[in-house]
């Protein structure tokens, strides 16, 4: 493979249309980064498979490429994580923000979960703190904090490339929700701010898009075309604008469809839970969470 241009990485996208998600694949041509893995779950019948995975693993095998990491952007809610699989084929470790912490602490109580569940990070194999790098290869990841639609959300930087997780959506769509637990309009407003002051060149690597009738899925943006047209924060708004259209805006959203699964595996690093005595694996479905 030819020598990439570390300051201008090469990124490889998989959409997952059942869920929206998008998975990144960033790499110089021998070392690679796996960002957001989805694992397909079908919620009438509880089912799993690793197909999606698969096909990230596949693209990886025949580039030959090494992967260095498997970045989670923060615990997702809309999607069930392959992050697990992964690591158990490629050996690869899983690192998130250290922002999950608190999140499996507030979960932990919502679900009812047991001594055998630690809301200690141990989980995944690194958390992270703003300000980190991570070696890939001839790339470095840069680790921006992004909170604001959760308490754990990170961007990465790589060169040219951001993947910036649930902060901005395509310009048409605007930005993440901030009504989850721990969530907060303002620190959102603030990280979105940071990804913002980046070069106006730099390539904005969508987490999900939920595109209309009308085109197809984005799996990129850029500064210039956010600070510009997106439908929340472009043309200048300001953070008591943004926070009141913000907070309009949440109180109309239902709860994602996958929430209670998901949040049960993410927070695990994306395994499901243990097998009880009897050889079962069992996710919990409080009722009247959301009354």
């Amino acid at each position: 493979m030819p020598q990439i241009d570390p300051s201008h990485p090469a990124v490889e996208s998989f959409f997952h249309r059942d869920t929206g998600t998008w998975t990144h694949v960033v790499h110089d041509g021998n070392a690679a980064a796996i960002i957001d893995p989805v694992l397909d779950y079908d919620a009438a019948t509880a089912r799993i498979s690793t197909a999606s995975a698969d096909a990230v693993l596949a693209f990886v095998r025949e580039q030959a490429l090494r992967v260095a990491w498997i970045l989670e952007t923060h615990a997702h809610a809309d999607h069930l994580s392959a992050a697990g699989h992964l690591h158990d084929v490629l050996a690869a470790p899983v690192a998130i923000g250290r922002g999950i912490v608190a999140v499996q602490a507030h979960f932990k109580q919502v679900f009812g979960l047991g001594d055998e569940f630690s809301a200690d990070g141990s989980q995944f194999d690194r958390l992270l703190d703003d300000g980190d790098a991570l070696p890939i290869g001839s790339l470095t990841a840069q680790v921006i904090a992004t909170p604001g639609h959760t308490r754990d959300g990170l961007s990465y930087v790589v060169g040219d490339a951001a993947f910036i997780g649930d902060t901005l959506f395509a310009p048409d769509l605007g930005t993440a929700r901030c009504d989850f637990p721990g969530g907060d309009a303002g620190a959102l407003y603030a990280s979105i701010r940071r990804i913002l002051s980046l070069p106006e060149t730099t390539r904005l690597f969508l987490c999900h898009d939920y595109p209309p009738p009308v085109r197809s899925a984005w799996r990129e943006t850029t500064v210039a075309c956010e600070a510009r047209e997106n439908v929340h924060v472009g043309g200048g708004v300001g953070e008591a604008e943004f926070i009141a259209k913000r907070r309009a805006r949440d109180v109309t959203l239902s709860p994602p469809r996958l929430l209670l699964p998901a949040l049960q595996v993410n927070l695990r690093g994306g395994r499901l839970p243990p097998i009880d005595a009897d050889s079962h694996r069992w996710l919990r479905l409080p009722p009247d969470l959301f009354v």
